[in-house]
């Protein structure tokens, strides 16, 4: 955010005292030297945050190994309904970017919480799991991530549909050059890219790509580019899926979610994305809020 200018402030909240302060104070002494011209303020508190634009929620405790994205569930659900109070309070003409795990669910908490429509609520998840799918794909071909181009659909957790078959490679789609032991080697991975950091790291879980992915949707938001990206999204009858936070592509612009783009999938895509929509509904219905 700082580094790409995408706002004149930042702000960072945390509960412990001087963690916010340090780290903005880090990050406003290298405005100097990226030659950027933005204020960083920490803060214990959400005045600082008054009018602001977007915001970011990331809080809650993180994975450790043996971990799922749901144990996170009900320690995660109390912090994000708290964190989601006291921001629309503050600003309540912002934009909600949850990161915060489980994902799906997070996301519905705030929305929920906050009262705001459901085009300015949404969830931080198909373009992370899209990230891990074009890297293990660059990584299988050994060619430049940058002409790898994937597709992944559903919730944030084990039951997420990458799609090979709207995965490409500069224009040319993966499955006329992998095989489908390798495709579905490299699903797999991008269903585990998550907890694969989090065995290596072993005391915490990835934060570089989920916060390059956070900025990339804040930066469509912000410049109105009207990007077409994976987001948790709340639907109301598309892709046949009511009343639920599932990952779907959606043109991000300066109003939020300005449309929900609906592609064609086969019996067997369908049949997979319902799967994954159930299983965050059920998680849903276990949150109390």
């Amino acid at each position: 955010l700082i580094d790409k200018e995408l706002a004149n402030e930042v702000v960072l909240v945390d509960v412990i005292e001087g963690v916010p302060q340090g780290q903005g104070l880090d990050m406003y002494e290298a405005t100097p030297v990226e030659k950027t011209d933005v204020k960083v303020v920490g803060t214990n508190g959400y005045d600082e945050t008054a009018n602001s634009d977007i915001v970011i929620i990331t809080a809650g405790i993180a994975r450790k190994p043996g971990m799922s994205r749901d144990d996170l569930m009900n320690t995660n659900s109390a912090i994000v309904k708290s964190c989601t109070e006291q921001a629309v309070v503050k600003s309540p003409n912002s934009i909600l970017i949850v990161v915060s795990n489980p994902l799906d669910v997070m996301t519905y908490v705030a929305w929920k919480v906050s009262g705001f429509p459901k085009h300015r609520v949404m969830g931080m998840a198909g373009v992370l799991d899209a990230a891990r799918f074009r890297s293990f794909i660059a990584m299988e071909l050994n060619v430049s991530v940058e002409d790898v181009n994937a597709f992944v659909l559903g919730g944030h957790g084990d039951s997420m549909v990458p799609l090979p078959r709207y995965s490409t490679v500069a224009g040319i789609p993966i499955t006329e050059l992998l095989s489908k032991e390798a495709l579905d080697r490299l699903v797999t991975r991008t269903r585990n890219g998550g907890i694969e950091i989090v065995n290596f790291l072993k005391t915490g879980s990835a934060y570089y790509a989920p916060s390059s992915s956070a900025v990339l949707m804040a930066e469509s938001i912000v410049k109105d580019k009207k990007r077409i990206l994976p987001c948790a999204a709340y639907l109301q009858g598309e892709y046949g899926i009511n009343d639920n936070f599932v990952g779907v592509p959606v043109k991000l612009g300066k109003k939020g979610i300005e449309e929900i783009i609906q592609i064609k999938l086969t019996a067997d895509e369908q049949a997979a994305l319902n799967k994954s929509a159930e299983e965050v509904k059920a998680q849903i219905g276990k949150v109390k809020l």
